[in-house]
């Protein structure tokens, strides 16, 4: 199998340049373990887990698999402290934590202090630059084409910007799926791709098979698009009946909707009526709207519902525009496999410079 060696590989300590992102409800320990045996490296989605969820995933990795791993959370959620500590218990196999809504300088300087990287996803080039202010090793750039919360800016515009404002390495992320997107990736500057739903289409994914069938049947990236109905912040997902409800409702049905979802989160999570109200005082200053911060438990829960449960026409289905190219589901192994091949093939056939101009012999076989 051909090694494509990277400042991200070097870092993270992996045989392969690809990156397993951390889904909410998807990236469990079984998909991770896939990932990390494979030589690439899985991110494990704690942000949705509960404290007593985490010590048996982080368990289930250290025996499962050899290779380092990351841990995904925000500081938004409940056990946000418990995560931390964890995080630092297991130190010696938790390579990176990803965030979005990050920690502060502070918590990341322990994170930096106990050798564990920090590698924020973003989906803006200013979110880049603050985010290696505040100390950030590595950056996952999303463009607009991925999953899940995401901007309006397409991968091939901003994936040069932040290239060009940041001196650490970035990850490229939104639309890739192939070999060909990582020689893309490694040829615009980029340290090595991400992958969400590509992974979440996989014989590991942890989904039901009723809710992967509408992953499958989707040929039509328009019928994968963002929407501001769930959380008041734009996600995509695919088209369906509930997502389709929600926004015809109105507000007052958002409202009704955002109540409901509030109250399983805090049932499944023991939060405390006093910790959602100062959750709900730290959104406000953080700059989200009333809308946003009374919604903020629904994607979570209406995700659980669809991606869990198995009732894909009664929840939301989060997914990048690449499932509309995508139809299979590969094991792990198999998939990473084929993508370092195809790259390697595809750098193969880059044309060359001889002599002081390009050797065009090749060009119709280049990537």
């Amino acid at each position: 199998m051909p090694e494509i060696r990277t400042p991200l590989t070097e870092m993270l300590g992996c045989r392969h340049p690809v990156v397993q992102t951390a889904m909410g409800w998807v990236a469990d320990a079984k998909l991770v373990a896939a990932t990390t045996n494979a030589g690439g490296f899985g991110f494990l989605a704690a942000a949705t887990m509960s404290t007593p969820e985490l010590d048996a995933a982080l368990a289930d990795l250290r025996d499962s698999c050899s290779g380092p791993f990351g841990v995904n959370f925000h500081m938004f959620q409940p056990n946000a402290q418990d995560v931390i500590e964890r995080v630092l218990a297991n130190a010696d196999r938790v390579r990176a934590v990803s965030y979005g809504r990050g920690p502060d300088a502070a918590t990341i300087r322990r994170f930096k202090d106990a050798g564990v990287l920090c590698m924020p996803t973003v989906g803006a080039l200013k979110h880049a630059v603050k985010a290696v202010e505040l100390g950030a090793d590595i950056i996952t750039v999303q463009g607009g084409e991925g999953g899940g919360h995401t901007g309006s800016t397409p991968t091939t515009l901003l994936l040069p910007q932040v290239l060009k404002a940041v001196d650490v390495p970035v990850v490229a992320a939104g639309g890739f799926h192939d070999g060909r997107g990582l020689a893309a990736a490694l040829a615009w500057g980029a340290a090595g791709i991400a992958m969400g739903t590509r992974f979440l289409m996989t014989a590991e994914s942890p989904v039901p098979r009723s809710t992967l069938a509408r992953y499958q049947e989707v040929r039509d990236a328009a019928r994968i698009r963002a929407s501001t109905a769930v959380e008041g912040m734009p996600q995509r997902m695919i088209d369906n009946p509930y997502l389709e409800r929600l926004e015809r409702g109105g507000g007052l049905r958002r409202l009704f909707v955002a109540l409901g979802s509030a109250w399983r989160w805090k049932r499944r999570t023991g939060m405390s009526i006093a910790h959602m109200l100062r959750t709900f005082v730290a959104a406000m200053r953080s700059g989200d709207s009333i809308t946003q911060t009374l919604s903020a438990a629904n994607a979570p829960v209406l995700i659980q519902r669809a991606m869990v449960e198995g009732h894909p026409d009664e929840g939301v289905l989060p997914s990048g525009q690449v499932a509309s190219v995508l139809d299979d589901l590969p094991p792990v192994a198999g998939l990473i496999d084929t993508i370092m091949a195809d790259a390697a093939a595809r750098l193969e056939a880059l044309p060359r410079q001889t002599g002081g101009a390009a050797d065009t012999s090749k060009q119709g076989d280049a990537a």
